[in-house]
């Protein structure tokens, strides 16, 4: 496999989560959950700590002493307090919490943008990221290699992509625009693209709608079975009385919207909002560096935490 198309391949698992043809493959875009651990503070703040800082980050926590640990929550509450006014709002907590929650995405760009910024100016032109992607000179009008692969197509939609995610219209990324060309779902102005790519995916017949046969391809491949599993039949019941809102039998832009891009319950606004409640000493809905140190064991772990200490101040607010 050439460079050219190994990242096809990978351009390919970043945009879609590739699987099995009997596999039931998930478009949807869920709200991941905080944490796995239960949410319940009268056992263990561990949900809470992993909500703060990520999963990973918050094992790093646990290690270090008492001191070490508000020590560094307090480096992380300057970072928090956007504005510098010197206290923590909602929203700012919120922002973090989700940060924090999709670090693995910043993560990925930073990756990425190592690649891409050829000219290392801090910005990535479109034709950076074209030459690295598909390589120096490859035009439209070249022929497609005989290796399965159709360049022109996704360099269109790359380059449509690329533009949208370009707010100036100047064709030339930010490090935010470039996040939002990789990751488009994560971003509210990116939405219309990535539902025009899942239905240029699934609309096999190109008339612009989902139909219910090309739903059910999308997720399942009959693959010589006559009989379809469970979930399947689940899936059409389910495209009938949920999917195809107007009953016309296919899904248009906004019926797609809908399924792929659920508004859901958001998880970070109401952390945020819980220990805003748990740590606000003053009760002026926000809160200062010193009221979230003083409560770090809420927020972050340490080694010599005593739990049962920290109920008797979590129930003292």
């Amino acid at each position: 496999m050439d460079l050219r198309q190994f990242l096809m391949c990978l351009s390919l698992c970043t945009a879609f989560a590739l699987s099995k043809p009997t596999e039931k493959k998930d478009r949807v875009h869920h709200e991941p959950q905080l944490s796995d651990k239960t949410h319940n503070d009268a056992e263990s703040f561990d949900y809470d700590h992993d909500a703060f800082l990520g999963a990973e980050e918050a094992k790093t926590f646990d290690q270090l002493t008492p001191e070490e640990s508000k020590e560094r929550l307090g480096k992380i509450v300057s970072k928090i307090d956007g504005d510098k006014d010197g206290f923590v709002t909602v929203d700012e907590l919120k922002d973090w919490i989700k940060f924090a929650q999709k670090r693995w995405i910043y993560e990925d760009v930073e990756r990425q943008w190592k690649g891409h910024d050829l000219n290392e100016d801090g910005l990535v032109s479109w034709e950076e990221y074209k030459n690295a992607t598909y390589g120096y000179g490859y035009v439209l009008d070249d022929p497609d290699p005989d290796d399965g692969f159709n360049y022109k197509q996704m360099m269109v939609r790359d380059e449509r992509r690329f533009k949208m995610a370009d707010k100036d219209g100047d064709l030339i990324a930010t490090k935010e625009e470039f996040t939002a060309f990789l990751h488009p779902e994560e971003y509210d102005y990116m939405k219309d693209i990535v539902v025009q790519e899942t239905m240029e995916d699934i609309d096999k017949n190109g008339d612009g709608f989902i139909d219910l046969e090309e739903y059910i391809g999308d997720m399942y491949s009959h693959d010589g079975n006559a009989d379809e599993p469970e979930w399947v039949k689940t899936e059409r019941e389910q495209f009938v009385e949920f999917r195809d809102k107007n009953r016309d039998g296919k899904m248009d832009k906004e019926e797609t919207k809908d399924w792929i891009l659920p508004s859901d319950y958001d998880h970070a606004e109401a952390e945020a909002r819980h220990l805003i409640y748990e740590s606000d000493q003053n009760k002026d809905s926000k809160l200062t560096k010193e009221e979230i140190v003083d409560k770090y064991d809420l927020f972050v772990g340490s080694q010599a935490t005593d739990f049962g200490e920290a109920l008797v101040r979590h129930d003292e607010f």
